[in-house]
This record gives C-alpha cells, sequence and structure tokens, in this order.
C-alpha cells in the first residue's frame, strides 16, 4: 500500500510540467520572433527562448524585472503559465 501511495506522490508531481496543451503542428506556429517583438514591446526582456513539450518558453525578465521562465502557446501566444 505504501508503494502505491509514494507511486501516486511522485506522479502528481510530475504532472505539472506536462500540464501544458501545446502539441499542434509545427506549419501552424508562429515565429518565435513575432514572440520576442510582442514580449519586448511590453516591456520585457528576452534572454532566450527554447521549445519545450510543444511550447514556447521564454526566459528573461518581465515588464517589473522579475525573472521569468515563462511558457507560451505556440499558435496563440497564449500564457499558459510559469515554469519552475
Amino acid at each position: 500500500m505504501r508503494l502505491v501511495t509514494l507511486t501516486a506522490a511522485l506522479i502528481a508531481l510530475a504532472m505539472p510540467a506536462a500540464a501544458y496543451d501545446c502539441h499542434v503542428s509545427m506549419e501552424k506556429w508562429r515565429p518565435v520572433d513575432e514572440l520576442k517583438t510582442r514580449l519586448k514591446s511590453q516591456g520585457w526582456v528576452v534572454h532566450n527562448v527554447t521549445v519545450d513539450d510543444g511550447c514556447y518558453e521564454v526566459y528573461g525578465k518581465d515588464e517589473s524585472g522579475r525573472r521569468v521562465e515563462v511558457v507560451f502557446h505556440p499558435t496563440t501566444f497564449a500564457e499558459l503559465g510559469m515554469d519552475d
């Protein structure tokens, strides 16, 4: 029983990393430079953008100057959440 509980807890901890639904065909993706331009116009400083699990992951500083790692949808540029 303890093994089942431990396994369930570990799965629950891993779920947030895979919770973003960004699985869209690459032909529908908007260019990463368009996302960078949009964020810079909002006062962000973009250091790097990577692709993780089909989402854009932006590393930089937001308009408040706070260091961030934020996940964006590749077609809508909707902010899906912050990564740790």
